[in-house]
């Protein structure tokens, strides 16, 4: 099935389920109150499945909502005293304290308007939200210290219910196992599809009481990137794009089938590596220039002291300037140290869709459109 095909899928299946809730809910007498609870379990069932997203699935078992995490976690939400069933890790919803490894965990948590949920962070380096600042200083949400050397004591004075966790950093996990706390993989970072990294709200959405809010706004971003992306397949340009830059000697090079070539492509532009790999790999300047050099477009994400520039990006490889791309000045760029790009941008594809949209093809959006991430360099 296409992404074209899965948009009015999602609003079919969410309106049918519905619907039942609606006409099983004007019978009166004790079936109707049990169809009407049947109806209710499937319309908030399909609301929160996953249609882009990879790593969780969900179903119900009488009643219990099931949540499997990769391949190797499974967690039973459940409310009061009701048992989870064999082979699934019980956890009592909804969750009202949790700790948060990751600026892309926090990310859903700020959409959801769930800082209170939020107890502990492993720091607040390179984070620019006020509230969250404000809740770390005054002692609201604590530091843990970071992956592999975690502080246990601050751990439990944050008291969490559960622990979201990234299996792919350093670890250290074995310490916090001890606690007894749940231990919850948040698997976003792995998904190679841009709605399918901000379908992770609703996963959040289920173990703190916000299914449904999570699932409006995801119902919102879905829309609004699907559109557009929809136009810029219309448009009678395309464009090529190449990614990175040199770091000690190499280039990293995302994959073809990166989260950000899908980007790009859905964006009406063609990355310049066109191979089945989704991390990327190391090249020298010499690989990366025979196939960029006569791109149309330069992305560039980095943190840089002050304000980036052509003289600057210059200076950091003198070669730079033999792209077409830097000598008609069309690098895109966004600073991690003036705009907060991984604390939010993980549940915004729509918004990075539509700032590479204004940039390869602005006659699609509005004149006045202002960027929240990228933007040419000037």
């Amino acid at each position: 099935m296409t992404n074209r095909q899965k948009q009015p899928l999602s609003l079919v299946l969410a309106f049918v389920a519905l619907l039942f809730v609606g006409a099983c809910g004007g019978r009166g007498g004790r079936g109707g109150s049990e169809h009407e609870g049947a109806a209710d379990s499937l319309a908030a069932l399909e609301l929160v499945k996953p249609r882009y997203a990879t790593g969780y699935t969900v179903s119900d078992s009488a009643g219990v909502r099931l949540v499997d995490v990769g391949e190797h976690y499974r967690f039973a939400l459940v409310r009061g005293d009701v048992e989870a069933p064999q082979g699934y890790t019980r956890i009592e919803v909804p969750v009202t304290r949790t700790i948060c490894m990751t600026s892309l965990q926090l990310s859903n948590f700020t959409i959801l308007d769930a800082h209170d949920v939020v107890k502990g962070l492993t720091g607040t380096k390179n984070l620019f939200n006020p509230d969250i600042l404000e809740r770390t200083k005054d002692g609201r949400i604590v530091k843990i210290g970071m992956e592999g050397n975690f502080d246990t004591e601050m751990v439990l004075a944050a008291n969490p219910q559960v622990i979201f966790i990234s299996p792919s950093k350093r670890g250290g996990y074995e310490a916090i196992k001890e606690t007894g706390i749940t231990l919850v993989p948040h698997l976003g970072y792995q998904e190679l599809d841009p709605l399918g990294q901000a379908e992770w709200i609703k996963f959040v959405g289920m173990l703190i009481g916000k299914e449904r809010e999570a699932s409006e706004i995801f119902a919102g971003i879905e829309q609004r990137y699907q559109t557009l992306k929809e136009a810029a397949a219309k448009a009678t340009v395309r464009l090529t794009v190449f990614s990175g830059e040199m770091h000690y000697g190499t280039w990293h090079a995302v994959g073809g089938k990166n989260y950000l070539a899908q980007i790009f492509r859905d964006a009406g532009a063609d990355y310049v590596i066109n191979d089945e790999e989704t991390s990327g790999e190391n090249l020298e300047f010499e690989k990366m220039y025979a196939l960029a050099a006569k791109a149309d477009y330069w992305r560039i994400l980095n943190s840089y002291p002050g304000d980036f520039s052509y003289d600057a990006l210059k200076a950091s490889e003198p070669r730079n300037e033999l792209f077409k791309a830097y000598q008609e000045k069309k690098v895109i760029y966004c600073n991690m140290k003036q705009t907060p790009y991984y604390e939010i941008s993980p549940v915004k594809p729509d918004v990075l869709l539509k700032d590479f949209v204004a940039i390869f093809h602005p006659e699609l959006v509005e004149s006045d459109y202002q960027p929240e991430f990228y933007q040419l360099l000037k």
